[in-house]
């Protein structure tokens, strides 16, 4: 991911900018005594904040404003333009100018930083303890949202990963291809738990008693809560093939799985990944970028066939093949130590191999503790499981979604909305959690951006060039369930913004009304 530019960008604005230079909510760009501005008009409001999304540096002001908010083209966080607060997957507020407009002209004033976890409101309500269940996207946001809501009882995250909560979607990315130092990896600075009073305990959970609301620890501890957040994700699937328990042969799901990987690679020549998904594919554009040769074995003609189509996957596939990548259809029979052996009797030489073949959830806990599952933990509108008590979010959660009917997903930025909705709902918000699945991958300077949900669809509408800058519509009928776009940003939030006002409309011809 590149660092973007600092350098102020538009008009000066220390002797303001008159109210008619600024459409009703489009933002503008603007600088500040060194400072780039995004500016937005919202009837007779005007709002000045940073313009530079607190995720990876989104310029805002190619974003799209909805109301008092405005979301980030890269990876769709959204920020309040009255607070600067942010929500997934952004983690830090934007900065705020205070505003006045004299005479038809907007000055600003004096600027703030708003706090990280700006706590209001809600002082003494909700129960008096909550424990969470995995420190994960999920896990960590729930912490976080939960104090950000201000409340003020006790807030313990449980996790067996010491290193977490950490950005795990650049693991196999920058990370990896050792353009990110392990420094950007924690979510948080060291010591930030602690101020903000969430405990974070390393131990696994391998009991939970929905009765008594209780955890037993891998440590024979015992602990009592409230309410119960599961956030524990899932785990590699590891295939049964002969020679997967060699040193050579990794996963990549933690940070110590890529800590390993990284030092296996810097001692390779010869790479394998198994498995062309996301993982594998991100996996072997990184270990590309180190300068080992990699050769993607799978069943599957093209990268992501099943989630994107072959006309997307095709791109990928070129792309990765112009950068000497290679590709084998077929599944795979044996690994020896230095080579990988295909159904075909053919050999594929390797000094690492990589196995990315997807992810099995770890909905064990829950199965034990006899809450209702199928394909994940299900749960209602309001994340809450078939006990009372327990909410589940993440990778394991199914949930009643307004357009998609009963949906699971597996991706960052829907983990960390769903950890912020479980934490509020836990307070008592109760308001069904109704955000649009959004994922992207990036490859090879290559980003593709998914909005929304086709498990399967009918056909495909292709607007541009596969080759170049284009969106590519999933159809079941008339109905648009998903859109991947390929250089066009505004044009996924749009999509995005299509989506929900899609589920305002069902609400409301059915009666309901979203929260």
């Amino acid at each position: 991911m590149g660092t973007p530019s600092n350098e102020p960008r538009g008009p000066d604005l220390a002797g303001g900018i008159a109210l008619s230079e600024l459409p009703d909510g489009e933002p503008r760009i603007g600088h500040l005594e060194g400072e780039t501005v995004l500016l937005v008009r919202h009837g007779e409001e005007v709002f000045a904040t940073g313009a530079r999304c607190t995720h990876y540096g989104g310029d805002l002001g190619a974003g799209l404003v909805t109301g008092d908010t405005v979301r980030c083209p890269l990876h769709h966080a959204c920020f309040s333009l009255r607070t600067g607060e942010p929500s997934a997957p952004a983690l830090a507020p934007l900065p705020l100018w205070e505003v006045d407009i004299r005479q038809g002209i907007v000055h600003l004033g004096r600027r703030r930083e708003a706090s990280t976890l700006d706590t209001h409101g809600r002082r003494g309500a909700g129960p008096r303890s909550v424990g969470i269940i995995g420190a994960g996207a999920a896990g960590s946001a729930a912490a976080e949202t939960l104090r950000r809501e201000g409340y003020e009882g006790r807030v313990v995250m449980i996790d067996p990963d010491r290193a977490a909560p950490y950005d795990r979607p650049n693991l196999s990315k920058d990370y990896l291809a050792g353009s990110a130092p392990e420094e950007w990896i924690p979510l948080r600075a060291e010591g930030f738990y602690e101020e903000n009073r969430i405990e974070r305990v390393v131990a696994s959970v391998t009991e939970l008693e929905v009765e008594q609301r209780r955890l037993r620890l891998g440590t024979g501890r015992e602990e009592a809560f409230d309410s119960i957040l599961l956030a524990t994700g899932a785990t590699a699937v590891r295939p049964r093939i002969d020679g997967l328990d060699r040193p050579h042969v990794l996963t990549l799901r933690s940070l110590e799985d890529c800590r390993k990987l990284i030092a296996t690679a810097d001692g390779a020549d010869r790479a394998v990944v198994i498995g062309s998904g996301f993982v594998g594919m991100e996996g072997a554009a990184s270990l590309r970028a180190r300068g080992l040769e990699v050769v993607v074995v799978s069943p599957d003609s093209v990268p992501f066939q099943r989630a994107l189509g072959s006309l997307v996957g095709g791109r990928v596939k070129r792309l990765h093949e112009a950068n000497g990548v290679v590709f084998r259809q077929g599944a795979v029979a044996g690994i020896e130590p230095e080579r990988v052996i295909l159904e075909d009797g053919s050999a594929v030489p390797a000094d690492l191999v990589l196995v990315a073949v997807g992810a099995r959830l770890d909905t064990g806990l829950a199965e034990g503790a006899g809450l209702e599952t199928g394909d994940g933990v299900v749960v209602d509108a309001t994340l809450r499981t078939s006990a009372p008590s327990v909410y589940a979010a993440g990778d394991i959660a199914r949930w009643p979604d307004p357009r998609w009917g009963s949906l699971r997903s597996e991706h960052w930025v829907v983990a960390r909305r769903q950890g912020e909705a479980a934490a509020r709902n836990i307070l008592g918000h109760d308001r069904p959690y109704e955000d649009v699945p959004f994922f992207w991958t990036e490859q090879h300077g290559l980003r593709i951006s998914y909005i929304g949900h086709a498990a399967e669809w009918e056909r495909t509408e292709v607007d541009g060039d596969p080759d170049g800058d284009c969106a590519v519509r999933f159809l079941s009928g008339d109905r648009t369930l998903a859109v991947a776009t390929i250089g066009r940003d505004r044009e996924s939030l749009l999509a995005e913004r299509a989506f929900e006002l899609e589920a305002s409309r069902d609400s409301a011809r059915s009666g309901g009304g979203a929260a």
